[in-house]
């Protein structure tokens, strides 16, 4: 276990295995953490990938559970989380990564796209976040919830009133698609991705599906990958394939 800091912000992360630097983003939303990672997913990523890849786990900021804080920017949510995590990799030394991220990563994974087109080589979104027109409320709602109010009990420097705002830029200021880009984003990206789409609320087949299709180097893998469970190996060895095809020689000169 390791400590990233850059003013007030202070990010857990854990490193694994050795190759070619692997970011990756755990499912939970808000509460996106090394122990969701290992614990939420569908399959345990590390122990799947270390073997190939320097594989790269954090806390998100304030995640309840994790040991990552840092203060609330009301103003730039999803800018701030990927501060957080081209940081890291500044720190790391990794000029260029891949990143693998489950549920909230999908959205995290188009603004690091946006942000970074240069130093992502690839990258994986699996069950991805999106916005569904019938339930736009979904992410406040359920962060309002299960997010703030725990956050707010073990950091009295930060307020249920601050955690709306927070939550209310984030998820409801401009809440279309995958919240981070806009669809001309995603149609000119010209980073290779593989989308590994689900079909729940939180995880709307009909929006990673559009992202398939809009992203011109984009593949995806069957539907559905996680039931039955026999058919996780499958879309294990698609990963694998994907990225081996996508991957530098390592290390870079």
């Amino acid at each position: 276990m390791s400590f990233y800091e850059k003013g007030a912000v202070r990010i857990r992360y854990e490193q694994h295995g050795s190759g070619f630097p692997l970011l990756m983003i755990a499912g939970g939303g808000l509460n996106s953490s090394i122990a969701t990672l290992t614990g939420l997913s569908p399959f345990h990523p590390i122990n799947e990938l270390k073997d190939e890849y320097r594989c790269i786990a954090f806390d998100l900021r304030n995640a309840n559970g994790g040991e990552s804080s840092g203060p609330l920017e009301i103003d730039r949510p999803w800018d701030a989380y990927t501060d957080d995590m081209l940081g890291l990799m500044d720190h790391l030394q990794f000029d260029k990564f891949i990143v693998l991220g489950f549920c909230i990563g999908g959205p995290f994974i188009w603004n690091l796209l946006r942000r970074a087109p240069d130093r992502i080589v690839a990258a994986v979104l699996a069950q991805p976040s999106g916005s569904r027109p019938e339930k736009r409320d979904l992410f406040y709602e359920n962060n309002m919830k299960g997010w703030a109010p725990a956050l707010t009990a073990r950091r009295p420097d930060l307020t249920m009133e601050a955690a709306e705002k927070f939550l209310t830029r984030m998820y409801r200021t401009d809440a279309d698609f995958v919240f981070t880009v806009k669809r001309e984003f995603v149609k000119s990206c010209q980073t290779p991705v593989l989308i590994l789409p689900d079909d729940v609320p939180a995880h709307p087949y009909a929006v990673a599906m559009e992202c398939a299709m809009l992203a011109p180097k984009a593949e995806v893998s069957m539907f559905p990958w996680k039931e039955p469970k026999e058919r996780i190996p499958l879309a294990v060895r698609q990963i694998r394939s994907f990225l081996r095809a996508h991957r530098p020689a390592f290390p870079l000169g």
